[in-house]
């Protein structure tokens, strides 16, 4: 199993994959949510209700780790952890913004227009700003993998 490079990271996180934040709840349960985001090469970002349950996790304890992976079958996966403690980020233009750009990368310019969307784009939302305090990377895509007999 090899390790990502700053640039390999980048590039993966570039990609419209799909990412699982764990939070904590005040009972201290786990509670793992998938989520669309942005990355800019120091920070991941996430937008989320104001009401959602990460987000009120997060208040209680900024603490989470964000995990995004593929795989190609058996040992031949790749997958980047962050680990950091989280930042909510309420300013309604710059949520609005951020969550528009989160929801461009997924769906596209000509996504965002349309009506669903839209309408998801206007409501109210936190953004989750991750500047992660560990990364951890994992890439088997490179095993040479031997036939079987």
């Amino acid at each position: 199993m090899t390790t990502l490079s700053r640039a390999e990271i980048d590039l993966f996180l570039a990609a419209p994959l799909l990412a699982r934040i764990a939070t904590v709840r005040p009972d201290g349960r786990p509670h793992i949510a998938p989520m669309w985001f942005w990355w800019d090469g120091t920070s991941m970002y996430m937008e989320t209700p104001p009401d959602s349950v990460k987000a009120n996790n997060l208040r209680s304890n900024p603490f989470c780790a964000v995990t995004v992976d593929i795989t190609e079958g058996g040992l031949r996966f790749k997958s980047v952890i962050l680990e950091g403690r989280a930042e909510l980020l309420d300013d309604p233009v710059y949520a609005r913004d951020m969550a528009r750009r989160v929801y461009t990368k997924y769906l596209g310019e000509e996504g965002v227009r349309s009506p669903t969307p839209a309408s998801m784009i206007s409501n109210p939302h936190v953004i989750i700003k991750l500047t992660p305090s560990r990364i951890l990377t994992y890439d088997g895509t490179r095993i040479g993998l031997a036939p079987i007999p």
